[in-house]
Order: C-alpha cells, then structure tokens, then sequence
C-alpha cells in the first residue's frame, strides 16, 4: 500500500481491507456463536465504518455518548444502547430522541438513579427502556450479580415505576489485562455466567428481563459458548491496536489503523529521528506500559505500512515525536531516516488515537483515498 501524495501530516491512516476482515471475522464467530452482535462505535465514531459493521450482520450499536446517538440516529440507525450510566440531566435528551422515532436504551446500577428515572418518566409521560449494568470482574461500574438485595431493588424501582426493564449488561474491561487464551477464555465464561445469573434472579423475583448483553473484544473473540446471551458489544476490534497485540487476540497485520507522520529532524549523538506527530497525534494513552510489551507510543512501519523491528515511538511532546532503537543508540538514524522520510505508527489504543484526528483517511489495496469525517463531542 504505497500512501498518497496529497496526505498532510500526521493523519490517521485506515487500512479498508484489514478494517473489513476484522469486520467480517467478528461477525461471523457471533453468527457461529448463536448470538446477535451490537458493535461499540466509540472506537470510531465515523458513518462509514458504522455502515460496514451494519451491511456485515450487526444488528443495533452501542454508544459511550449522546452525541453518537444523535449523530447515527440522524443516519437512520434507531437501535442504540447508551452503554454509561444515566445521569438524570440528560434524561431530557434521551425522552427527545426517543420521541423522534429513537430506539434508545438507558442503563443505571443503582436505586437512586433508577428512581431519578422513573420520576422523569412519570412526569413526562415517558415509558424509558432500562437496563440494569453488571460487575462481572471488579472492573468498573455495576452490580454484583449475586447482590439480590440490591440487583432486585433496582428491578422494582423501575418494574414498579412502569418503566420497560429491557434486561441486564456487563463489560469484563479487565480482559484488557489479560494475556493468554486460558485465561481469556475463563474471563469469557466469567462474565456471560455472571450476568446470565443476573438475569435469571430478575425473572425468579417475576419479574421480566429478556436482555442479557456481554462484551468486550477480548472475551468477544475467546469465548466457547455463549448459553442464555442475547448480544454481544465490542468496539475496538474493528480496528485493533497494540493493547489488542498484547493481549493476544489480533496479529500486528490485522491492525488497521496507523498515523502516518514525517520526519522533521534529528538528534543523532541520541539516535533519535524527530517527526511531526506527538501526543496529540497519537494520544497519551500509554496502555502497553503495563502488558508484556512496552511500545512506547507506539510501534514504527514504513510508509507502506511494513514493520520496522525494535523502532518503536519512545517519546512524545505535543507536536513532536522521538523514533529510536528499543535496544541501542541508532547512529545512522538520519541516513536511516532522512528528513521528509514518512513513517506510520501503529498506536497503543485505537480510540483514543482516533480521537485526536476529525477525519480518517482510508485507504484500499489499490491505493484509492477517501476521506471519512469523524465526530466529538458529548
């Protein structure tokens, strides 16, 4: 894949053909797995990408902001799942969208919101469809799904409120530190059990809950078996990264995004080439830091996206980045690396280095460019 001239720098580079394949992979494990998949567009945040998800067989998405939910609902997709607790201010736009034709699904851990909801509703004469957020691995947000007391709590404030109880929904977000497919695949099991086991304590208090949504890309693509599961969220896996490297669960040629940036200069007694993307090109995001393999800011490719071994991104300022040898001063850095050489590196997390740039740059195998408009905001 040889880049395009007319491509400034740094820009976010999209691979079309490996974005595809990581597309139509998931899609078909959650076909042969029995279950519906709701991609997490968080990761990417852009129209185009969405589509492709959706042509392939997802069914729905996932949001991390209302912002995504107008956006893609302005694109007429109208099954959405606003995967972060409620806050009762923006209940307002929840009901708007909804009102306008909006499939959107709420979800809370706790009886105070839950109640918040239910009085809006009440007021409103809105009936909102929630559901109830598992802890499945002590990760973040959520309810034991052992903790009755508190799990059916919140199922009656908002049965009992005559609110919609669409079903219960975790993340095991610690699968992300994880490494092997043993315990991958027991941090799969652990997280569909978990809220399976929710669920069934919901309908044995009788009260309904049909929804019972998992997901993270490591899980995603390492469990066996997914009994009692409706759906399936993952985001990253569309685009995949180093994190996801680390992990175990992607090949660094199935990553498909990269930032493509110059080289501006040189600091040769430290074996350093100088380019212009720094940690606002790639983000501060420095999750290899703690896994197996520490990629600095990230791993360095050629232009045509090939790997250069042990040259990895070590440092970053705002606008400008380090390139050096893992192992070693490089003092033939510069005839390495010339001024105006191009580079891409592939980041730790693809969200987050998606995040810096409002356009991705997609690119397919024979060179072909369009540039894909990506939105921010909350």
């Amino acid at each position: 894949m040889t880049m395009p001239s007319q491509i400034d720098t740094p820009a976010a580079i999209v691979d079309r053909a490996r974005m595809q394949a990581n597309i139509e992979r998931m899609q078909q494990r959650m076909d042969t797995l029995g279950v519906r998949f709701r991609p997490h567009v968080k990761t990417t945040k852009c129209v185009p990408v969405v589509r492709a998800q959706l042509e392939a067989g997802a069914q729905g998405i996932t949001v991390s902001t209302l912002k995504e939910a107008e956006q893609f609902f302005a694109e007429g997709i109208a099954d959405i799942l606003y995967a972060v607790g409620i806050v009762p201010g923006k209940l307002g736009k929840v009901m708007a969208l909804r009102r306008q034709g909006c499939s959107l699904k709420i979800i809370t851990d706790n009886a105070t919101s839950a109640a918040a909801i239910v009085a809006f509703g009440r007021e409103h004469g809105e009936i909102f469809e929630v559901w109830i957020e598992i802890d499945c691995d002590g990760h973040r947000s959520g309810i034991q799904p052992d903790d009755t007391a508190q799990l059916l709590e919140v199922a009656h404030v908002l049965t009992a409120g005559g609110m919609q109880l669409g079903g219960v929904m975790t993340h095991a977000g610690s699968s992300y530190d994880l490494d092997t497919p043993e315990t991958l695949g027991l941090m799969a099991e652990r997280e569909r059990s978990a809220c399976v086991r929710a669920a069934e304590h919901i309908r044995r208090a009788g009260m309904a809950c049909p929804g019972v949504s998992v997901g993270s890309t490591p899980t995603a693509l390492s469990a066996k078996e997914l009994s009692g599961v409706t759906e399936v969220r993952a985001g990253v896996y569309v685009f995949f990264d180093l994190v996801m490297y680390n992990v175990g669960v992607c090949g660094m040629d199935e990553i498909a995004l990269s930032v493509l940036t110059t080289v501006i200069g040189h600091q040769v007694e430290k074996g350093w080439a100088i380019v212009d993307a720094g940690w606002m090109a790639m983000s501060r995001d420095r999750g290899t830091s703690k896994q197996k393999r520490d990629f600095g800011f990230g791993q360095v490719c050629t232009a045509d996206g090939i790997i250069l071994p042990g040259y990895v991104m070590s440092g970053a300022n705002q606008e400008h980045g380090i390139v050096s040898c893992e192992n070693a001063v490089d003092k033939d850095i510069a005839a390495r690396f010339p001024v105006g050489t191009q580079l891409r590196i592939i980041p730790n997390h693809a969200c987050a280095t998606g995040a810096q740039f409002p356009e991705y740059c997609a690119l397919s195998d024979n060179n072909q460019l369009e540039v894909w408009t990506r939105f921010y905001g909350w």
